[in-house]
């Protein structure tokens, strides 16, 4: 093969690569973000809320389908699991803020949403550490549990007061739901400390 044959060949497979559709699905999940903030401006428009509830739960969606079509069609790239829980990280953190600017949550529920989003922060830098020292940092079955209740709460949430005509005592459900995600998010916190203790304490 010629030299400009092996460059045009060695410039696509990272392309593609980058462009996979587990991929595509990530991007999607970064771009849905501003997206759902930007509809939570207007709290109280139920039209503003039910599109901002159905690109939140489109973007959970993928949150699944990206990491499961990588490991399926063996596409799996270090963009891909860099960019993953950013991405995760960036919805659920955006959501939190807005719903306690319109103070969807607030009073002492607004210490779930503190927990959540320090345990985020906490986990992030740890993971980055660990990285550099090589050593994996794997989700457990709690930490998937976790996720799930987040999300869920924050849907609930989301709908508010759009939600509360259809179903009474969905803001409820979701403020419950969001302090069992706290919980959660305290027990695996603590967890990830300690699998990454020994790594840490020996530096």
């Amino acid at each position: 093969m010629s030299g400009a044959g092996q460059m045009a060949s060695s410039m696509s497979r990272p392309i593609s690569r980058r462009l996979s559709l587990p991929n595509v699905l990530t991007y999607a999940r970064v771009v849905a973000v501003p997206v759902v903030a930007g509809l939570l401006f207007w709290p109280r428009e139920p039209w503003a809320r039910w599109t901002a509830l159905a690109i939140f739960i489109a973007a959970a969606v993928t949150d699944f389908f990206d990491g499961y079509l990588a490991r399926a069609w063996a596409q799996q790239s270090s963009l891909g699991r860099m960019l993953d829980p950013i991405a995760d990280k960036l919805l659920v953190s955006a959501a939190i803020l807005m719903l306690a600017a319109d103070q969807t949550i607030s009073g002492v529920t607004l210490w779930a949403a503190i927990v959540i989003l320090c345990r985020e922060i906490l986990v992030s830098g740890l993971r980055e550490y660990l990285a550099e020292l090589r050593v994996p940092v794997p989700v457990t079955r709690v930490a998937k549990w976790k996720t799930t209740a987040q999300l869920v709460a924050l849907g609930f949430l989301i709908a508010g007061p759009a939600g509360e005509a259809v179903l009474p005592g969905s803001t409820t459900i979701g403020v419950v739901l969001l302090w069992i995600a706290a919980i959660l998010t305290l027990y695996t916190g603590w967890d990830y400390m300690k699998a990454s203790y020994d790594h840490v304490s020996d530096e």
